[in-house]
């Protein structure tokens, strides 16, 4: 194991390059909230989008600044400036000035064949194309990252010419030399052999963008690092293009437990798992269980011969301490980090259960979180529908209202628009109320007309607006009859929150989620 101490910067892209990967698609408050997660996690940058590229990542940059922002960098990504323009005329360069990121990425052409076929200029010219776009932007006085595009198949074909565009970036005043390898296809020792060049020949601060087309991105990585590199890029999960990009979620505990470097704050390692799934049910893609580090699998046995050892000898068939990383071993229920991790998720949320006196009520959130994970739910990115859960236990839970019944009518009818009705009775502080509303989708009108029903008793409700649905089949081997969970994101102007619900019928699961969204918001106004 290494000696060394160096810090080693972590770059996170899964906002952009993760975004690109096929069935995942962020909404704007999405993004906002793993911006949140990862900036408390503790990474060092966090690439937010592209400002030019679509009306989502454009509003982002805007609406980030209302958000307290204390580790992370927010990075705006872009290109260098077109042929035969200049910087100031450039509109996807006066995008990233008006984004006003911390800093800004900007890739050019490190392969000879790039420049003269894709972007049909000479070589002379990509280099100055690139110097003078590092150099306008650091004229501005922005933090300046730049993605040598194609680095290594770029050195293949012409070695000569792929170091003069890192040296044209470096020279120009680059914060950060970055080498991509875009198609994903080089080696360790070859990703190695470069990166060592790089540093010596630029002098910079030299990076690693690394993608996973030959299941190397993680050890391409690594051995970036081992070789001087000390700024990585990665994504959450390995989300990305094709097969993906370096995943930070086997990357990180892997410098900071297997290789000595410092990197995020050594006690949120232990959150890792957690972000991991967190991101996970915002993308609304399926976590696969075998994932390093953080799936399901990750520290569960199966084998007899696996099993009796582990009880001889803990350690023998796991290469850490799975609490390291937020993990418990899959032989047993783990009373111990279980309790943990829901005493240290409840502390997050302003609620403290530790001590003597809170045991029982530990022991009674954590079987019903077993019994409910067994039936399909997920609470990562539902945390209002946990809090209430452990408020139950406590015995501070208030019932608001409850339900006597519902229906929900779709109809369509001649014209194209699909006509949604709910009709709901429920039972409130002085009575019944019987109430029916419209709405866009059956879910929507089902929210209406709760909504209606209990404002004459809670205003505050008027405040409040559904911001984002999720649903996700939970066995697509039952087809249509298969359980869903619907995660539902709600806000009130003040403060952004989710909430679950899970039933074989998507229209319950989903009255269960808005049902613990209300009882949140009006918990939270001290209701």
């Amino acid at each position: 194991m290494s000696a060394k101490k160096t810090e080693i910067e972590i770059y996170d892209t899964t906002l952009r390059d993760g975004a690109q990967s096929r069935g995942i698609n962020f909404s704007l408050e999405d993004k906002v909230r793993i911006t949140k997660r990862l900036d408390d996690f503790g990474v060092h940058f966090i690439e937010a989008g592209w400002p030019d590229s679509n009306p989502t990542d454009g509003e982002y940059f805007k609406r980030i600044k209302k958000h307290k922002i204390k580790n992370a960098r927010i990075v705006a990504f872009g290109r260098t400036r077109a042929k035969g323009r200049t910087c100031a005329k450039d509109a996807t360069i006066q995008a990233l000035l008006r984004a006003e990121p911390d800093a800004l990425t900007i890739f050019g052409k490190s392969w000879d064949l790039q420049a003269e076929q894709v972007l049909k200029v000479s070589l002379k010219e990509n280099l100055k194309i690139i110097s003078d776009t590092v150099k306008y932007l650091k004229k501005k006085g922005f933090f300046v990252l730049y993605d040598a595009e194609h680095f290594f198949d770029g050195y293949i074909s012409n070695a000569g010419y792929a170091v003069d565009t890192i040296m044209a970036a470096a020279d120009a005043g680059a914060d950060r030399i970055v080498l991509c390898d875009t198609n994903g296809g080089s080696l360790p020792s070859f990703i190695a052999a470069l990166v060592c060049e790089a540093v010596s020949k630029t002098g910079a601060v030299i990076g690693v963008h690394a993608h996973n087309d030959s299941e190397l991105a993680v050890a391409n990585t690594l051995a970036a690092v081992e070789a001087g590199a000390t700024h990585v890029h990665g994504t959450i999960n390995g989300y990305g293009e094709r097969a993906g990009n370096a995943n930070l979620c086997s990357i990180i505990p892997n410098l900071m437990l297997k290789m000595n470097f410092k990197c995020i704050p050594k006690k949120n390692l232990a959150r890792l798992r957690e972000l991991a799934r967190f991101v996970c049910e915002l993308a609304n893609v399926p976590m696969p269980g075998n994932l390093p580090y953080v799936g399901d699998y990750a520290f569960t046995h199966k084998a007899g011969a696996h099993m009796d050892a582990m009880k001889k000898m803990a350690h023998s068939y796991e290469h850490i301490k799975p609490l390291l990383v937020g993990g418990s071993t899959g032989t047993v229920v783990s009373d111990v980090s279980g309790r943990s991790n829901v005493i240290e998720l409840a502390g997050q949320l302003g609620i403290d259960i530790t001590g003597d006196a809170h045991k029982r009520t530990v022991r009674a959130v954590l079987k019903e979180l077993k019994e409910l994970g067994y039936g399909g739910y997920r609470f990562e990115g539902a945390e209002g529908s946990f809090e209430l859960l452990v408020r139950k236990h406590l015995g501070v839970r208030k019932e608001f209202f409850s339900l006597e019944g519902f229906r929900v009518v779709v109809d369509k009818r001649a014209s194209e628009k699909i006509y949604s009705e709910a009709t709901i009775r429920i039972e409130v502080p002085d009575g019944k109320e019987f109430m029916v509303a419209e709405g866009n989708g059956p879910v929507d009108a089902l929210d209406n007309a709760l909504k209606k029903a209990l404002l004459r008793f809670y205003p505050s409700l008027g405040e409040m607006r559904l911001i984002d649905y999720k649903v996700r089949v939970l066995d697509e081997r039952d087809g249509t009859a298969a359980s869903v969970r619907v995660l539902i994101t709600s806000t009130d102007g003040k403060g952004v929150w989710g909430t679950v619900g899970v039933s074989e019928n998507v229209i319950q699961a989903s009255w269960k989620a808005l049902v613990d969204s209300i009882e949140y918001k009006l918990l939270k106004d001290g209701l």
